[in-house]
């Protein structure tokens, strides 16, 4: 029988992203394997409640807001939706959370682990390289430390999520019909970087 083996979305890109990082200014790479699960729910009902005690942290109700426990990251997708983010191996146990303290009550939870991958962009020259292809503005005072949004990079549908402005930290998820793409633009986009 054949043992099962599984690649990161951007494995075949790994390499590029790595020669693209400039040490001291940026760094590219995947973070593979995430947990996500997406959750909707009425924000109001007695289920978002029961929800929020079940994760550790209430649902975030503004727009960009994140909501951060130990384990898992909760993003506002929208206002009846959530992505919850988590390590790897984790997506069962938090669709079972989440589904109980769903209960009866109308509402969703999805596995989407395998809808996007992450691409982490760090460092000084990071905000620099996105603003190249996104049209947020990113500035440390405007998109701060967990907050997060659903834009366009390079033409590409993403979720960008900011996790440190002091040491600049962004996680863009994309989807997997885009991975490649985005990969391949961030690389190029690096390049003067290098120089």
């Amino acid at each position: 029988m054949a043992e099962l083996y599984g690649e990161s979305p951007l494995a075949a890109r790994a390499e590029a992203l790595a020669d693209s990082s400039v040490p001291g200014a940026l760094r590219l790479s995947e973070v593979a394997f995430t947990a996500q699960v997406a959750l909707r729910v009425d924000p109001k009902s007695p289920a978002a409640e029961r929800i929020g005690t079940a994760v550790g942290a209430m649902l975030p109700n503004q727009p960009g807001q994140v909501a951060r426990t130990e384990h898992l990251q909760i993003l506002w997708m929208g206002p009846d939706e959530w992505l919850l983010v988590g390590p790897e191996g984790s997506a069962e146990q938090i669709q079972e959370t989440l589904a109980e303290a769903l209960g009866e009550e109308h509402g969703s939870v999805v596995d989407v682990s395998g809808h996007r991958t992450i691409v982490e962009v760090t460092g000084p020259k990071s905000r620099e390289l996105l603003a190249k292809g996104c049209a947020l503005d990113l500035h440390r005072r405007s998109f701060t430390s967990y907050q997060c949004a659903q834009t366009l990079l390079a033409r590409a549908g993403v979720v960008l999520l900011c996790r440190d402005t002091e040491r600049p930290s962004f996680w863009i998820f994309v989807r997997a019909s885009f991975e490649r793409y985005l990969a391949d633009w961030l690389a190029d986009a690096a390049a003067e970087y290098r120089l």
